[in-house]
């Protein structure tokens, strides 16, 4: 049998290189003392990042605080039992933040029995994405202060990392145009194509695409900031949003309904127009899928999304494949998990607040993640096996341990 930790620093540096996220490269260096001396630990994301201006881009702040996220998947040490899906806010590695991977919302309330530490002797941890916000600075900002920045600039952000230290953003301006930012600049540029407001900015394959209102999809250059048209217009629903799926990029359509809330009543003292702003809310009623066509420069939609399922939060969007998610294998893919007033739900305090959404591709059923027993548990509150012994006696009695 091959000795593995014989191989050859130069070999094993050269395969490092193709794993894709930090955990693999961590995950890589655990396997033995060699592959660990071998391979040097991934570069921490916390602190990276320098206080960005506002110049080009927003006049109520300061600068703005770039924050990167990432969304791990925690499967359990033990078969028939599914996986917990979670966001990590790691800016301050000696104080990490757990926060709902779709809303961004943190999570302050933790059960009594829950772990201090996980280990991933125990557990397999699988990246699903990244996530990169905006924090505006409300302040001057100093060294001790930072952390306290404002609240999101709630457009999605793409980041691009040149190797050397260096990198770009591209995000959308309150004016629906596409805005830019280079590491040393001082201040944002503007792109001034505008055929329709802009939805939704990706890195794919190393180069910046974003997509419009009308499904437009377009490669955006950085340089000269001209944009060139990858796929033609769609049309259809109210948003498009862009997901990086294995490789392909889709183009999910989302549906809204504007509707009135349903429990928040009636009051014959207010004008018309201030009842309606005040009990009118938009509501998610259905998705379409559709996979860009590249030789063609088309949009090709997507009837059945097999065992995929697709995660569009608030600032994110991710896949994951069912099978690898759900070990049982009695709930399977073809869905998609989202954030809206859809499916509000009572907080701590008694007020709505948003909630996940699950839509099914294949009926077009659509309702709160907490009716889908099978799904109710993929984020908060976790699965029985993160805390609870009993889950875990009842595994190892499974596995006859």
């Amino acid at each position: 049998m091959a000795d593995w930790s014989t191989l050859p620093a130069e070999l094993l540096h050269l395969i490092s290189q193709h794993l894709p996220t930090s955990t693999d490269v961590l995950r890589f260096r655990s396997i033995c003392t060699t592959w660990r001396v071998a391979i040097p630990p991934p570069a921490s994301s916390a602190a990276r990042f320098p206080v960005l201006p506002n110049s080009g881009i927003s006049d109520s702040s300061w600068g703005f605080y770039l924050s990167k996220r990432t969304i791990y998947s925690l499967q359990p040490p033990f078969p028939c039992q599914s996986s917990w899906i979670v966001k990590l806010d790691r800016d301050n590695p000696e104080r990490l933040h757990l926060l709902n991977p779709l809303d961004g919302s943190q999570v302050k309330s933790f059960p009594s029995a829950f772990p201090k530490l996980f280990s991933f002797f125990d557990i397999r941890v699988r990246e699903l994405g990244d996530e990169y916000a905006l924090q505006y600075i409300n302040f001057r900002p100093t060294a001790s202060s930072i952390g306290e920045a404002g609240n999101l600039y709630m457009e999605k952000v793409a980041v691009l990392n040149n190797g050397s230290g260096g990198f770009v953003l591209l995000t959308i301006h309150v004016s629906g145009k596409l805005v830019v930012y280079k590491s040393g600049d001082e201040k944002w540029r503007l792109i001034d194509d505008f055929p329709s407001p802009y939805d939704d900015v990706i890195l794919w394959k190393g180069k910046f695409y974003a997509v419009d209102n009308t499904g437009r999809l377009v490669v955006v250059n950085t340089v000269d900031l001209n944009v060139s048209i990858a796929a033609i217009s769609i049309f259809g629903g109210d948003k498009k949003l862009l997901v990086d799926c294995d490789g392909e990029l889709l183009a999910v359509d989302m549906y809204l309904s504007v509707e009135p809330a349903d429990d928040l009543g009636f009051n014959e003292g207010l004008e018309f127009y201030e009842e309606f702003d005040s009990f009118m809310s938009e509501r998610t009623v259905k998705f379409k899928v559709f996979r860009l066509d590249q030789e063609g420069e088309k949009w090709i939609e997507i009837i059945d999304l097999g065992d995929v399922m697709l995660f569009l939060g608030d600032n994110c969007a991710f896949s994951a494949s069912a099978a690898e998610i759900f070990s049982d294998k009695k709930c399977r893919g073809n869905c998609i998990f989202f954030t809206d007033q859809y499916c509000n739900r009572e907080d701590e305090g008694g007020l709505k607040a948003r909630s996940v959404g699950l839509f099914d591709l294949e009926s077009g059923s659509i309702g709160p993640v907490d009716s889908h027993i099978g799904y109710s548990k993929l984020f908060w509150p976790p699965p029985d096996w993160v805390f609870s012994p009993a889950s875990i006696e009842a595994g190892m009695n499974r596995m006859n341990i």
